[in-house]
Protein backbone atom coordinates (compact mmCIF):
# COMPACT_ATOMS: atom_id res chain seq x y z
CA UNK A 1 0.00 0.00 0.00
CA UNK A 2 0.97 3.48 -0.54
CA UNK A 3 0.82 5.71 2.15
CA UNK A 4 0.43 9.79 2.68
CA UNK A 5 0.13 11.34 5.94
CA UNK A 6 -2.07 14.07 6.58
CA UNK A 7 0.10 15.49 9.73
CA UNK A 8 0.43 13.37 12.29
CA UNK A 9 -3.20 12.63 13.15
CA UNK A 10 -4.51 10.97 9.64
CA UNK A 11 -3.00 8.73 7.70
CA UNK A 12 -3.84 7.56 4.27
CA UNK A 13 -2.76 4.48 1.99
CA UNK A 14 -3.83 3.31 -1.51
CA UNK A 15 -4.18 -0.22 -2.88
CA UNK A 16 -5.07 -0.95 -6.25
CA UNK A 17 -8.78 0.78 -6.28
CA UNK A 18 -9.34 1.54 -2.52
CA UNK A 19 -8.02 4.16 -0.22
CA UNK A 20 -8.02 4.03 3.55
CA UNK A 21 -8.60 6.90 5.81
CA UNK A 22 -6.73 6.11 8.86
CA UNK A 23 -7.08 7.49 12.47
CA UNK A 24 -4.20 7.67 14.23
CA UNK A 25 -4.12 9.26 17.54
CA UNK A 26 -3.17 6.34 20.02
CA UNK A 27 -2.53 8.95 23.20
CA UNK A 28 -6.38 10.07 23.06
CA UNK A 29 -8.19 6.62 21.51
CA UNK A 30 -8.21 8.52 18.03
CA UNK A 31 -10.34 11.44 20.23
CA UNK A 32 -11.22 14.11 17.02
CA UNK A 33 -10.07 18.06 17.70
CA UNK A 34 -10.53 20.51 15.35
CA UNK A 35 -7.09 19.95 13.19
CA UNK A 36 -7.72 15.84 12.67
CA UNK A 37 -11.09 17.45 11.55
CA UNK A 38 -9.98 19.48 8.99
CA UNK A 39 -7.30 16.29 7.93
CA UNK A 40 -10.52 13.82 7.38
CA UNK A 41 -12.34 16.30 5.88
CA UNK A 42 -9.21 17.25 3.44
CA UNK A 43 -8.51 13.26 2.95
CA UNK A 44 -12.29 12.84 2.17
CA UNK A 45 -12.43 15.35 -0.42
CA UNK A 46 -8.84 14.09 -2.31
CA UNK A 47 -10.82 10.46 -2.09
CA UNK A 48 -14.01 11.79 -3.76
CA UNK A 49 -11.73 14.48 -6.32
CA UNK A 50 -9.50 10.84 -7.21
CA UNK A 51 -10.54 9.12 -10.81
CA UNK A 52 -8.33 6.35 -9.42
CA UNK A 53 -10.45 5.19 -6.42
CA UNK A 54 -13.41 3.89 -5.83
CA UNK A 55 -14.19 2.60 -2.36
CA UNK A 56 -13.06 3.72 0.81
CA UNK A 57 -12.23 2.11 4.14
CA UNK A 58 -12.18 4.83 7.70
CA UNK A 59 -10.19 2.68 10.06
CA UNK A 60 -8.92 3.64 13.44
CA UNK A 61 -5.37 2.37 14.37
CA UNK A 62 -4.17 1.02 17.54
CA UNK A 63 -7.56 -0.21 18.60
CA UNK A 64 -9.62 1.92 18.42
CA UNK A 65 -12.18 3.30 16.00
CA UNK A 66 -12.55 7.03 17.50
CA UNK A 67 -13.34 7.65 21.13
CA UNK A 68 -15.33 11.19 20.14
CA UNK A 69 -14.37 14.50 20.28
CA UNK A 70 -11.41 15.39 22.09
CA UNK A 71 -13.13 16.82 25.66
CA UNK A 72 -10.20 18.26 26.94
CA UNK A 73 -9.44 20.57 23.59
CA UNK A 74 -13.14 21.28 23.38
CA UNK A 75 -12.95 22.41 27.55
CA UNK A 76 -9.64 24.69 27.08
CA UNK A 77 -10.88 26.04 23.66
CA UNK A 78 -14.77 26.60 23.59
CA UNK A 79 -17.14 25.55 21.35
CA UNK A 80 -16.83 28.27 18.90
CA UNK A 81 -13.41 26.79 17.58
CA UNK A 82 -14.90 23.46 16.90
CA UNK A 83 -18.01 24.87 15.19
CA UNK A 84 -16.66 27.36 13.12
CA UNK A 85 -13.30 25.76 11.71
CA UNK A 86 -14.36 24.35 8.79
CA UNK A 87 -15.51 25.39 5.51
CA UNK A 88 -17.02 22.91 2.22
CA UNK A 89 -16.61 24.49 -0.86
CA UNK A 90 -19.02 21.77 -2.37
CA UNK A 91 -19.42 18.58 -1.14
CA UNK A 92 -21.57 20.01 2.32
CA UNK A 93 -25.23 19.79 3.17
CA UNK A 94 -26.28 23.28 1.54
CA UNK A 95 -27.32 25.66 4.06
CA UNK A 96 -25.80 23.99 7.09
CA UNK A 97 -22.31 24.44 9.13
CA UNK A 98 -19.48 21.94 8.83
CA UNK A 99 -19.49 18.97 11.17
CA UNK A 100 -17.03 19.26 14.29
CA UNK A 101 -15.46 15.77 13.62
CA UNK A 102 -15.28 16.85 9.84
CA UNK A 103 -16.48 14.43 7.36
CA UNK A 104 -19.83 14.31 8.74
CA UNK A 105 -21.61 16.59 6.12
CA UNK A 106 -19.90 15.44 3.03
CA UNK A 107 -21.73 14.39 0.64
CA UNK A 108 -19.35 11.61 -1.53
CA UNK A 109 -20.38 10.25 -4.22
CA UNK A 110 -18.60 6.96 -3.52
CA UNK A 111 -19.16 4.40 -0.81
CA UNK A 112 -16.96 3.99 2.36
CA UNK A 113 -16.81 1.31 4.68
CA UNK A 114 -16.29 1.74 8.10
CA UNK A 115 -13.74 -0.58 10.26
CA UNK A 116 -14.85 -0.12 13.48
CA UNK A 117 -12.65 -1.48 16.15
CA UNK A 118 -12.76 -0.84 20.04
CA UNK A 119 -14.89 1.61 20.82
CA UNK A 120 -16.46 4.12 18.29
CA UNK A 121 -18.16 6.50 20.60
CA UNK A 122 -20.44 9.91 20.90
CA UNK A 123 -18.99 11.39 18.04
CA UNK A 124 -16.93 8.52 16.92
CA UNK A 125 -19.58 6.89 16.88
CA UNK A 126 -21.60 9.48 14.79
CA UNK A 127 -18.18 8.89 12.25
CA UNK A 128 -19.36 5.20 11.64
CA UNK A 129 -22.93 6.40 11.26
CA UNK A 130 -21.92 8.52 8.05
CA UNK A 131 -20.09 5.74 6.44
CA UNK A 132 -22.37 3.18 4.03
CA UNK A 133 -21.32 0.39 6.06
CA UNK A 134 -19.84 -1.00 9.32
CA UNK A 135 -17.75 -3.67 9.89
CA UNK A 136 -17.08 -3.98 13.53
CA UNK A 137 -15.08 -6.62 15.39
CA UNK A 138 -16.56 -9.07 17.99
CA UNK A 139 -15.08 -6.55 20.62
CA UNK A 140 -16.03 -3.30 19.18
CA UNK A 141 -18.67 -0.89 20.96
CA UNK A 142 -21.07 1.85 20.09
CA UNK A 143 -22.51 4.20 22.22
CA UNK A 144 -23.99 8.20 23.07
CA UNK A 145 -21.22 8.12 25.99
CA UNK A 146 -21.13 12.05 25.21
CA UNK A 147 -24.47 11.60 26.93
CA UNK A 148 -22.67 11.76 30.40
CA UNK A 149 -20.81 15.32 29.86
CA UNK A 150 -24.41 16.83 28.80
CA UNK A 151 -22.08 17.15 24.73
CA UNK A 152 -24.96 16.74 22.33
CA UNK A 153 -24.68 14.88 18.86
CA UNK A 154 -24.15 17.53 16.21
CA UNK A 155 -22.24 14.95 13.59
CA UNK A 156 -25.52 13.44 12.11
CA UNK A 157 -26.27 11.08 15.36
CA UNK A 158 -30.03 11.72 15.89
CA UNK A 159 -30.57 11.68 12.37
CA UNK A 160 -28.81 8.92 10.90
CA UNK A 161 -29.18 6.55 13.63
CA UNK A 162 -33.01 6.44 13.76
CA UNK A 163 -33.14 6.03 10.00
CA UNK A 164 -30.93 2.56 10.78
CA UNK A 165 -32.40 1.26 13.52
CA UNK A 166 -35.96 2.89 13.68
CA UNK A 167 -36.95 5.59 16.43
CA UNK A 168 -37.63 3.16 19.83
CA UNK A 169 -33.97 1.66 19.43
CA UNK A 170 -32.60 5.10 18.62
CA UNK A 171 -34.38 6.95 21.59
CA UNK A 172 -32.74 3.94 23.71
CA UNK A 173 -29.38 4.37 22.53
CA UNK A 174 -29.40 8.20 22.71
CA UNK A 175 -31.35 8.80 25.93
CA UNK A 176 -29.45 6.34 28.19
CA UNK A 177 -26.02 6.39 26.78
CA UNK A 178 -25.42 2.90 27.21
CA UNK A 179 -22.74 0.55 25.45
CA UNK A 180 -24.40 -1.35 22.33
CA UNK A 181 -22.17 -4.24 21.52
CA UNK A 182 -21.09 -5.81 18.10
CA UNK A 183 -23.44 -8.72 18.55
CA UNK A 184 -26.49 -5.89 18.98
CA UNK A 185 -25.56 -3.98 16.63
CA UNK A 186 -25.35 -6.53 14.16
CA UNK A 187 -28.81 -7.83 15.35
CA UNK A 188 -30.84 -4.11 15.31
CA UNK A 189 -29.02 -3.35 11.83
CA UNK A 190 -26.42 -0.96 13.30
CA UNK A 191 -23.75 -3.17 11.40
CA UNK A 192 -23.55 -5.42 8.89
CA UNK A 193 -20.51 -7.62 9.36
CA UNK A 194 -19.47 -8.52 12.67
CA UNK A 195 -15.63 -10.29 12.41
CA UNK A 196 -12.74 -11.64 14.59
CA UNK A 197 -10.87 -8.97 16.38
CA UNK A 198 -8.14 -7.46 15.00
CA UNK A 199 -9.47 -8.30 11.17
CA UNK A 200 -11.72 -5.21 10.83
CA UNK A 201 -9.65 -3.29 8.54
CA UNK A 202 -8.88 -6.48 6.44
CA UNK A 203 -12.26 -7.73 6.38
CA UNK A 204 -13.54 -4.04 5.24
CA UNK A 205 -10.69 -3.61 2.58
CA UNK A 206 -11.75 -6.77 1.10
CA UNK A 207 -15.35 -5.89 0.81
CA UNK A 208 -14.04 -2.74 -0.32
CA UNK A 209 -12.26 -4.45 -3.45
CA UNK A 210 -14.80 -6.67 -3.90
CA UNK A 211 -17.23 -3.54 -4.59
CA UNK A 212 -14.68 -2.06 -6.68
CA UNK A 213 -15.10 -4.60 -9.27
CA UNK A 214 -18.11 -3.75 -10.62
CA UNK A 215 -18.95 -1.07 -13.09
CA UNK A 216 -18.98 2.33 -10.66
CA UNK A 217 -21.36 4.54 -12.35
CA UNK A 218 -23.85 1.66 -12.08
CA UNK A 219 -22.66 1.03 -8.47
CA UNK A 220 -23.12 5.49 -7.65
CA UNK A 221 -25.85 5.67 -9.25
CA UNK A 222 -27.70 2.88 -7.47
CA UNK A 223 -26.02 3.99 -4.07
CA UNK A 224 -27.27 7.93 -4.29
CA UNK A 225 -30.67 6.85 -5.10
CA UNK A 226 -31.05 5.19 -2.40
CA UNK A 227 -29.91 8.05 -0.32
CA UNK A 228 -31.62 10.57 -2.37
CA UNK A 229 -35.42 8.90 -1.65
CA UNK A 230 -35.72 9.49 2.08
CA UNK A 231 -38.35 12.06 2.23
CA UNK A 232 -39.67 11.46 -1.18
CA UNK A 233 -42.94 10.46 -2.16
CA UNK A 234 -43.18 6.89 -4.16
CA UNK A 235 -43.84 8.62 -7.40
CA UNK A 236 -40.90 11.49 -7.41
CA UNK A 237 -38.96 8.12 -5.80
CA UNK A 238 -39.33 6.16 -8.76
CA UNK A 239 -38.60 8.86 -10.99
CA UNK A 240 -35.74 9.46 -9.77
CA UNK A 241 -34.49 5.97 -9.83
CA UNK A 242 -35.67 5.81 -13.22
CA UNK A 243 -33.77 9.12 -14.34
CA UNK A 244 -30.76 8.01 -12.55
CA UNK A 245 -30.63 4.54 -13.52
CA UNK A 246 -31.38 5.04 -17.03
CA UNK A 247 -28.28 7.24 -17.17
CA UNK A 248 -26.21 4.65 -15.90
CA UNK A 249 -27.73 1.80 -18.26
CA UNK A 250 -26.86 4.00 -21.19
CA UNK A 251 -23.13 4.15 -20.18
CA UNK A 252 -22.30 1.09 -18.56
CA UNK A 253 -25.31 -1.51 -18.59
CA UNK A 254 -26.09 -2.19 -22.43
CA UNK A 255 -21.72 -2.84 -22.50
CA UNK A 256 -22.27 -5.12 -19.58
CA UNK A 257 -25.00 -7.04 -21.47
CA UNK A 258 -22.91 -7.67 -24.43
CA UNK A 259 -20.48 -8.82 -22.15
CA UNK A 260 -22.62 -11.47 -20.79
CA UNK A 261 -24.32 -12.50 -23.91
CA UNK A 262 -20.86 -13.08 -24.89
CA UNK A 263 -20.33 -15.57 -21.98
CA UNK A 264 -19.25 -13.63 -19.38
CA UNK A 265 -20.20 -15.18 -16.16
CA UNK A 266 -21.41 -18.49 -16.60
CA UNK A 267 -21.76 -20.66 -14.20
CA UNK A 268 -21.56 -18.47 -11.19
CA UNK A 269 -17.58 -17.22 -12.71
CA UNK A 270 -17.73 -13.45 -12.40
CA UNK A 271 -13.53 -13.41 -12.22
CA UNK A 272 -14.20 -11.93 -15.59
CA UNK A 273 -16.71 -9.50 -15.72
Amino acid sequence: MAGDRHGNAVVVEKSDRVTTVILDRPDVRNAVDPDTASKLVAAFTEFEADGGADVAVFWGAHGAFCAGGDLKHLAASGADVWLNQLSYPRLGYAGTPPGPLGPSRLELSKPVIAAVSGAAVAGGMELALWCDMRVMEESAFFGVYCRRWGVPLIDGGTVRLPRLVGMGRAMDIILTGRKVTAAEAYRIGLCERVVADGTARQAAEELAHAIQRFPQECVRADRASAYRQHGLALRDAMRQEYEGGLAALRREGIAGAGRFAQGAGRHGDYGNI
